[in-house]
């Protein structure tokens, strides 16, 4: 098992890429704790405690800095030690410039940037003190080439990308890692909103000509958290499909 009695964290692991985490990470050994405001997030950690893996859920916001740090020791408390911090909590709230209202603009930035900062913020001292962490975050394929009516999401996600080089740089001789993910095209309930003409016509774009499934991404997330990317920071991974090459 590659995360074998590893301590991991999944914002946002109810569902989508996120449950695809939870659910492989648990499979590879990894005690895996589900923070998220959706209640399914229950039946994701019922379901791998009947697989015979370990997880629970909590339901708290990312945005909620006394919410975030209080959980954050309760985990340590419990296990001395979090390993793991998977960073996949997003909202999207789509209009074009002009059309978006200051809190549209808010909503997407308060949960996906200020939150991956709150949670990653909360963690990072644990990790200093044991001189062990492996950071993921989420970001996307638009955060690397922009996409029309999502100034706040692409926003966020180039965002994320700066904050992962960044925190590789403060953080790498603590034998913390911090890197990002950008998916492509994936069916997930997020994706399920695009009319079917929509969803048609992005997929001749993609070179693969297909839409990523959520387990397509969780391996990249794996691979990052695993102690074979020891050497591995301060990257962004495009998965999808090859769209940004």
């Amino acid at each position: 098992m590659r995360l074998k009695n590893k301590v991991a964290i999944v914002t946002g692991g109810s569902r989508g890429i996120g449950e695809a985490i939870s659910q492989l990470f648990a499979k590879e050994g990894a005690i895996v704790h589900i923070w998220d405001l959706l209640e399914e997030g229950e039946i994701v950690a019922e379901q791998i405690q009947q697989q015979g893996g370990k997880a629970s859920f909590k339901k708290i916001s990312i945005t909620d800095k006394e919410a975030v740090e209080a959980e954050m020791a309760k985990i340590h408390e419990a296990h001395g030690k979090i390993d793991i911090l998977i960073n996949n909590a997003g909202i999207t709230r789509d209009k074009t410039l002009t059309k978006m209202s200051d809190e549209d603009w808010d909503a997407v930035i308060n949960v996906n940037l200020k939150g991956v900062f709150l949670c990653t913020r909360a963690v990072v001292p644990y990790m200093k003190a044991q001189n062990y962490g492996r950071i993921v975050c989420a970001a996307s394929n638009v955060g690397i080439r922009g996409n029309f009516g999502q100034t706040n999401y692409v926003a966020t996600k180039a965002g994320v990308i700066g904050m992962c080089k960044t925190w590789a740089m403060e953080l790498g001789k603590y034998g913390i890692t911090a890197n990002s993910i950008a998916p492509g095209y994936t069916v997930t309930p997020m994706t399920d909103k695009i009319p079917d003409a929509l969803a048609d016509q992005a997929v001749k774009f993609i070179p693969l000509r297909f839409k990523a499934d959520p387990i397509d991404i969780a391996y990249g997330y794996l691979y990052l958290a695993s102690d074979e990317a020891r050497y591995v920071t301060g990257i962004c991974l495009p998965i999808d499909g090859g769209t940004s090459r």
